[in-house]
């Protein structure tokens, strides 16, 4: 998947606009509608280039795990969000983590309100607590 995203046509299929690969295959599966709300989610909700390409890699990354666990979108709780979180946190630093989950759960927010999804089941995930000691 590429991190390269600058579509303008709304209402065309993804196919013909040559975005299709740009979709993990959990949310290509449910629909267009579910596909260009994805898309939309980096283009008009998330401004900063670095922020964008920063949230589509976590994501990317969530959903390629969910996939190598045959979850699908509507089969995705919150065990498997906190899961995902908890295998992470063994190898990854606790501010990489943090952004992780806070770009599932921005993405799920935008799911939800454009109705794709039900209920957001990253948002009963607890964050991982970052401990930061000051030197005496």
């Amino acid at each position: 998947m590429t991190t390269a995203l600058s579509l303008t046509a709304a209402n065309q299929s993804l196919e013909r606009v040559g975005a299709a690969h740009l979709v993990p295959a959990a949310i290509a599966a449910v629909g267009d509608h579910a596909a260009w709300r994805f898309i939309d989610f980096f283009i008009a909700n998330v401004r900063n280039p670095n922020t964008r390409r920063a949230y589509l890699r976590a994501c990317e990354q969530f959903f390629v795990w969910c996939d190598e666990r045959g979850r699908l979108l509507a089969t995705i709780r919150p065990y498997d969000v906190a899961s995902y979180i908890e295998a992470r946190q063994q190898t990854h630093s606790a501010p990489d983590v943090k952004q992780q989950l806070a770009a599932i759960r921005m993405l799920y927010d935008w799911l939800v309100a454009g109705q794709v999804v039900p209920t957001n089941p990253a948002a009963a995930v607890r964050r991982p607590k970052r401990v930061v000691k000051v030197g005496r």
